[in-house]
């Protein structure tokens, strides 16, 4: 069953071949044989599991979903969700001293449409604290390994969901993307993934990092599933006024080879400062495109200088209004040596973030100070706009941007300092900053056989046309097949 798609299990789940508890416990048992060496999880919710797996297999004996619609292309497949995604009664941390042993009394929207859909949560994922990081090294859990090489990071902040997805230890798994978090690690981690189009999905229960930029997406071995992911969980939510897709996405799955006529743009400054390998990978794949009948044009990608700052700049402000409510007060840690309304307010902050998380929120806090604010907050916004513009000017020209994920591929655990963290989201970014959807697949290796990802940028709400244009990529490649060998069943 472990070679199988989830696709092609949940068909095989329906037509008899496996009851749905057996593919559950079979997973989890995978979990806890070899997970350990990636630590890629924060929790596996066996009893749960195992429970809803026999609830769901009596909706498919049934032949209807729990509402009585039809079944969902998913149902019965396991998967797992970020550890920032709320999940009713299952602790929820953000990877965070802050938030051991919170759990929360909902479920995030997107959770409980994969429950609707009969998806079977088997487990929470480890990740870069409260979502503020690039190498899933932040977290309190201790760092996620890459199943491609143990001495390097998955990327971040959704490590734990790339490495999980990557070593097969779930078919299926959800993430989020403040500025790269799913396309990053899927880079890194020879894995797809899908950052949907800002207000397409909603971010009810999602432990906000900073709220205008916070997208959940899937991660999963291939775009079909990552469509059909995205399908479940897609959509219109009353609990969101920022969602604002009116029905979730539709895809049809057919397969095609050609996409004639497509006009993709290649930015030439981003290739400029990738890595040898990296640049040759996407220039192999621009063939592909184009022998797929694409029309490929190379251009220069404006305002290139000002998106990391701007976006550092945003996201720790929004991140240091958001985590504002962590005072040791309400819920979260309480420093037990704290004696004044200070000390607890001091203290329990001290204790309960760790040290990036503390970075960002000093920073966010500097910049919307009220001598501050016009000189860096408000320039940053204002180049927003001029980026969110430049965009909407290139859709004119292209339907799609082809470029590179990430400068490097995955670098070794505690090498990268944190200004060459920042500075490795110059191609993610952007599209978080313009609200834009990206998809994130699997492009080849580099020289010492880690994965190449490569990103394709689409304007808002144009999720259909990208994973087309991925499915006749990943129809005429076998780069997403390719699995890391060695310390993994």
């Amino acid at each position: 069953m472990f070679d199988l798609t989830a696709l092609e299990l949940s068909a095989a789940i329906k037509a008899g071949k496996y009851g749905v508890a057996e593919v559950t416990a079979a997973y989890i048992e995978k979990i806890e044989k070899t997970g350990k060496q990636l630590n890629a999880f924060t929790a596996v919710l066996k009893e749960q599991a195992l429970a809803r797996a026999k609830e769901v297999q009596a909706l498919i004996d049934s032949g209807k979903g729990s509402n009585g619609s039809p079944l969902s292309p998913l149902a019965g497949v396991p998967i797992a969700l970020k550890d920032n995604i709320s999940t009713f009664g299952i602790e929820t941390t953000c990877a965070s001293k802050m938030l051991r042993g919170y759990k929360p009394v909902f479920n995030a929207t997107a959770a409980e449409r994969l429950e609707q859909a009969g998806v079977i949560l088997i487990g929470k994922l480890n990740m870069d604290e409260f979502a503020m990081g690039s190498s899933s090294e932040t977290g309190v859990f201790g760092v996620v390994v890459n199943p491609w090489d143990v001495s390097r990071t998955t990327g971040g902040s959704s490590g734990g969901s790339a490495a999980a997805v990557a070593a097969g230890l779930v078919p299926l798994t959800l993430g989020s993307d403040t500025g790269g978090s799913i396309r990053q690690p899927c880079s890194f981690c020879g894995i797809t993934g899908i950052k949907p189009t800002y207000g397409a999905v909603s971010r009810h229960g999602l432990i906000a990092c900073a709220s205008s930029l916070d997208q959940i997406g899937p991660m999963t071995g291939n775009i079909d599933e990552s469509a059909a992911l995205l399908s479940i969980i897609s959509g219109k939510d009353n609990f969101d006024g920022t969602c604002i897709l009116e029905k979730p996405f539709e895809f049809t799955g057919e397969a095609r080879s050609k996409i004639n006529g497509v006009k993709i743009g290649l930015p030439c400054n981003y290739l400029k400062i990738v890595e040898e390998d990296i640049k040759t990978a996407i220039l192999a794949a621009a063939k592909e495109f184009e022998a797929a009948g694409a029309v490929i044009e190379e251009f220069e990608m404006p305002l290139m200088d000002y998106a990391v700052p701007a976006y550092y700049t945003i996201a720790c402000a929004e991140g240091s209004s958001n985590l504002s409510r962590f005072d040791g007060l309400k819920y979260g840690h309480r420093s037990t040596d704290a004696k004044t309304l200070s000390e607890v307010y001091r203290l329990s902050r001290a204790e309960g973030f760790g040290m990036e998380v503390k970075r960002r929120l000093m920073l966010g806090s500097f910049v919307l100070a009220s001598e501050n604010y016009d000189a860096y907050y408000k320039k940053a916004m204002q180049a927003r706009t001029l980026i969110k513009d430049a965009y909407i000017n290139l859709f004119k020209k292209y339907d799609i941007i082809l470029s590179p994920v990430a400068p490097t591929t995955a670098f070794k655990l505690g090498e990268a300092d944190p200004l060459k963290i920042y500075t490795g989201g110059i191609f993610n970014v952007p599209v978080n900053l313009a609200g834009l959807p990206a998809v994130s697949l699997p492009c080849g290796f580099d020289n010492q056989g880690l994965p190449i990802g490569l990103q394709l940028v689409g304007k808002t709400f144009s999720e259909a046309k990208l994973i087309e244009v991925a499915q006749v990529y990943q129809g005429c490649t076998k780069h997403h097949t390719i699995k890391p060998k060695g310390i993994v069943l």
